[in-house]
């Protein structure tokens, strides 16, 4: 309680990093001097008036007014010792009761019982300078400076009543001047220590809190991240797989009532295959690995074969849909990211030209440019009108337009355009271009 400790709550939720952003808040040496300071201080006071008491039990005899003096020594040194056990537990966070609400009190009671004592004798004037100490540290300056002035002018009455001269020595009015002076300087230093290291407590504290919070949103953002990512690959794998699985299944089930069971065993081996490479996408969600499509082979074997794979799709289902593939340029071995981006804008683009555009013709461009590559899905369907296309994206209100939302952030990720044009019986183009920062990337084989 005389001097109280900064209460110190345990860090378990800090985020590891190669830098500590708390490591020049670190208040540790201030409250390594604080805590010498309070030792010296409770040590002095103890030594202090042990010596006292010590003085007056060897020259009092059988004095009763000593032993008085002893027994309000004791009750003085019992107070002093509670008010500080009762500080240190607190500080340790060993008891929630808070003593320094009732330092004040603690600090009047002290100081009344020291009164007492110095009226009884004046080897008791020597505690005065601890007590000094903590006025200035327990009180306002404008009460603790008048309250010291007070209990020197007390000190030098002692002094020099003892000293039994007409007039005081200046030694005795010098001594507890000093001494006074000394202390006040001392407390004030100790204070303002004080507050330093607690206002570094107090903004390690708020940095704690917050790299905590931040730990939290960052993790909530890469959890709404990943969710993001794997709609959009579902949305694009596995969600097209299994409604072509659905047209085709009925399509034979249509062959097998109409007893065309040629027809209708192609059309299951189809939903087996198709079946079969969705599969393979599940289990590469799961290892977290890119489209197995584009692992077994390049991006234009990809897409040829998405292709050829959509036409024996669309015929399945007994609609004529011709898919075609043209290459342009060179081809390039572009970064992984790149060949999932572009594989996906095509296998989402042609389930919406075979699932919605009623076309009969698809043509699949892959551009190699140098400096960017594109990608241009073209078919003359019925098309449709674009206005709203953008707010439908934003907020789908139909179920409709993820998996435009999808494709365009995936482009947008890689700081590439999406462009869609299309008009009621026209058809539609989705033109892709994705920048390769101006550094071609090497043929492949």
């Amino acid at each position: 309680m005389p001097v109280t400790e900064s209460r110190h709550t345990p860090d378990g939720a800090g985020v590891q990093g190669s830098i500590d952003l708390l490591s020049g808040l670190d208040a540790a040496p201030l409250a390594a001097v604080l805590r010498a300071l309070r030792v010296t201080l409770h040590v002095g006071f103890a030594a202090l008036l042990g010596v006292a008491v010590l003085r007056l039990l060897i020259s009092g005899g059988g004095d009763p007014l000593h032993y008085a003096l002893t027994g309000t020594a004791a009750v003085l040194a019992g107070v002093y010792l509670f008010g500080t056990i009762m500080e240190k537990r607190f500080a340790a966070g060993s008891t929630d009761f808070d003593p320094r609400r009732y330092g004040v009190l603690w600090l009047g009671i002290i100081t009344v019982l020291w009164f007492v004592l110095l009226a009884g004798s004046a080897d008791f004037a020597w505690l005065a300078f601890p007590l000094f100490f903590l006025h200035v540290h327990l009180l306002p300056r404008r009460v603790a400076l008048p309250a010291i002035a007070l209990m020197t002018a007390a000190v030098v009455a002692a002094q020099w009543a003892a000293s039994g001269l007409p007039l005081p020595h200046l030694a005795v009015v010098l001594g507890p001047l000093f001494g006074a002076a000394f202390s006040v300087v001392t407390g004030l230093a100790y204070r303002a220590l004080y507050r330093e290291a607690e206002n570094q407590r107090r903004a390690a504290d708020v940095l704690r809190s917050t790299r905590a919070e931040l730990a939290a949103t960052q993790h909530d953002a890469g959890v709404v991240a990943e969710r993001e990512r794997l709609a959009r690959e579902i949305h694009d794998t596995l969600a097209q797989g299994l409604s072509s699985i659905v047209l085709v299944a009925r399509a034979a089930e249509k062959s097998i009532a109409d007893g065309d069971t040629a027809t209708a065993t192609a059309r299951l081996a189809l939903v087996q295959q198709t079946a079969s490479e969705n599969l393979a996408e599940a289990r590469n969600f799961v290892r977290g690995l890119s489209s197995p499509e584009l692992q077994e082979s390049s991006l234009v074997d990809s897409l040829r074969r998405l292709c050829i794979n959509t036409e024996t799709s669309s015929a399945a289902r007994g609609a004529g849909l011709r898919c075609r593939f043209e290459l342009d340029g060179d081809p390039t071995e572009l970064p992984q990211q790149y060949r999932v981006t572009l594989l996906r804008a095509a296998q989402a683009s042609l389930a919406n030209v075979r699932d919605h555009a009623a076309a009969g013709n698809a043509v699949v461009t892959v551009a190699f440019l140098g400096s960017e590559v594109t990608l241009d899905i073209f078919d003359d369907g019925i098309g449709f009108n674009p206005a709203g296309l953008a707010a439908r994206m934003q907020a789908p209100t139909d179920g409709s337009g993820f998996g435009l939302r999808s494709l365009q952030e995936r482009v947008t990720a890689l700081h590439g355009s999406l462009d869609i044009e299309s008009a009621p019986g026209e058809g539609t183009v989705v033109a892709i271009r994705l920048p390769l920062g101006g550094t071609p990337g090497r043929p492949t084989q």
